[in-house]
């Protein structure tokens, strides 16, 4: 690779990772919808329709594993963070690699849409305090090649997890929650957050329990909510395959912010990505060191 690659020089462009199963790219129309939306905001001029074409001919090669697909802007003739309001200036580097590996789907969950979604053993989490970039309206949301926030905050978790005194909390640590320098608390470190809350304290609130203990699907009891990706977070892939599918049902998802005071109300919580799937959690330690306790699936 080029020193003048631009997505190297300044992680100009994106990204995307995709499961492939049975030869099959899982949820393909929501990855194209990514090619065409980043596309866009980071003018680049790419075919999506080709470029989807020859990524399932990969797929249907792979037949069992990931493909990740990294975009770059082509390297331009002008210096610096500049490109040409040109042909050349929109020209891109399409990079792909593709891993074999098991996509587990053991467990899966029915969607309301009939479609079928892998769904992780029972976790647990805690509140980070790394914190991640609040960015403007074209990059807010964007998968983009600049991911240093989420590294940092991935170093601490993996710090977490290698603490001979969080023994105990390690062998159960699934995922992060990080909150944006707003104060507002948007995703996981490699992942969406969707999450439910008491509609009265805790101590007196016996609905959200039985309800879910009756109930086989996780998804469609009780109302969900995931923070927005307007100032913050990445809108992934697994985050708007699960909002389509609740769409059209009794509790649609809604679009809420979730606060330093509404952690200690939260009833049920979930992280999710296109390659795992839902990743429910048993708890949520916060940042003062008191755990909160959901709901098992």
């Amino acid at each position: 690779m080029s020193l003048d690659n631009r997505g190297l020089a300044y992680a100009d462009g994106f990204f995307t990772t995709m499961g492939v199963i049975d030869g099959l790219i899982l949820w393909s129309d929501y990855h194209y919808r990514r090619l065409v939306s980043h596309a866009k905001a980071l003018q680049l001029n790419i075919n999506s329709e080709e470029l989807l074409a020859v990524l399932q001919l990969y797929a249907q090669q792979l037949e069992q594993g990931m493909l990740k697909l990294v975009v770059t802007r082509a390297a331009q003739d002008v210096r610096g963070y500049g490109y040409t309001p040109s042909t050349n200036g929109s020209d891109c580097e399409i990079w792909l690699k593709a891993t074999a590996m098991r996509v587990s789907t053991v467990l899966q969950l029915s969607l309301p849409d009939g479609n079928l979604v892998p769904i992780q053993p029972t976790a647990s989490a805690i509140c980070l305090a790394s914190q991640i970039a609040c960015l403007p309206p074209p990059l807010a949301g964007l998968k983009s090649l600049n991911r240093l926030d989420n590294v940092l905050a991935s170093g601490e978790l993996q710090r977490i997890k290698a603490e001979p005194l969080a023994s105990k909390l390690a062998s159960t640590l699934g995922e992060g929650l990080l909150r944006d320098m707003g104060g507002q608390w948007v995703e996981g470190t490699m992942s969406n957050v969707f999450y439910q809350l008491a509609e009265a304290p805790l101590s007196e609130s016996k609905t959200s329990s039985s309800i879910h203990k009756d109930n086989e699907n996780y998804l469609t009891t009780g109302q969900w909510y995931t923070p927005s990706m307007a100032q913050s977070g990445v809108a992934g892939v697994m985050r708007q395959v699960i909002i389509d599918a609740l769409s059209t049902t009794q509790y649609p998802v809604i679009i809420r912010s979730l606060q330093d005071e509404d952690l200690p109300k939260l009833t049920h919580l979930f992280f999710c990505n296109a390659l795992r799937g839902i990743m429910p959690m048993s708890s949520l330690t916060l940042l003062s060191g008191d755990v909160v306790d959901f709901e098992s699936v």
